[in-house]
């Protein structure tokens, strides 16, 4: 088992981006928890180059949609859905995940995200409550993932999103090999993981907000330990 791990941090960096700022210092406390030398190279979406990215030994997509490059990070989702690679994704990560899920697996041609597809239909929609740098309680499925990263059934994650996972198509997402194991205390979809994939992980919640308080963000460690 190596003891360094190259990770490929991709989304369009904003030193404004609470989420932006917390991801560095996430990904070093789960380094140092993990005893592992990490390598994280943010790439910026117009910079997306998937020959590149198979020198890496996982990838997350991080906040902060639209992308300037919305097409190459729907690229890369599906690379490392397709290709086994260790993914993350949280909050436009997870959103994207969702799309790219939808056009390419349950073949939705038409499926978006209402930001950026006005005409599409709406696999991301709206919110009914804004979720700007909120926080809230969130619950997983027993012996998920996220569960198992966690090792407990439930959560208080911080968010910073409009959008959503639209809950006319929930239970059509869920038929197949994505699963949705977290919610909010009102049932809504807070997060999905692949059941055939090493670790393909998304969630609408920012776990590495952790991080700013600095603690380890269970997600952060769960993929590390997935990329070695």
């Amino acid at each position: 088992m190596k003891q360094s791990v190259r990770v490929a941090l991709v989304g369009d960096y904003r030193a404004s981006a609470v989420a932006h700022q917390a991801i560095p210092p996430a990904v070093q406390l789960a380094a140092t928890s993990l005893s592992l030398n990490v390598t994280a190279d943010w790439i910026a979406t117009p910079e997306i180059d998937l020959s590149r990215l198979h020198d890496y030994d996982a990838v997350w997509v991080v906040p902060g949609s639209p992308f300037l490059n919305d097409a190459g990070v729907f690229n890369v989702i599906r690379w490392a859905r397709e290709s086994g690679k260790p993914f993350l994704g949280s909050c436009a990560g997870f959103q994207y995940a969702v799309v790219e899920y939808a056009r390419n697996v349950l073949g939705w041609e038409d499926a978006g995200h209402a930001e950026t597809d006005p005409d599409a239909r709406w696999v991301i929609a709206p919110l009914a409550c804004s979720l700007v740098e909120q926080r809230g309680e969130v619950t997983f499925e027993p012996g998920s993932r996220i569960a198992q990263a966690y090792g407990a059934l439930q959560s208080n994650e911080g968010y910073h999103c409009n959008f959503g996972v639209n809950a006319e198509f929930s239970e059509a997402l869920a038929t197949r090999n994505l699963r949705i194991t977290s919610w909010d205390l009102e049932g809504d979809v807070r997060g999905v993981e692949l059941t055939d994939h090493p670790f393909f992980v998304a969630t609408l919640f920012q776990s590495e907000r952790a991080a700013l308080q600095n603690r380890l963000s269970p997600l952060v460690v769960a993929w590390l330990q997935a990329a070695h």
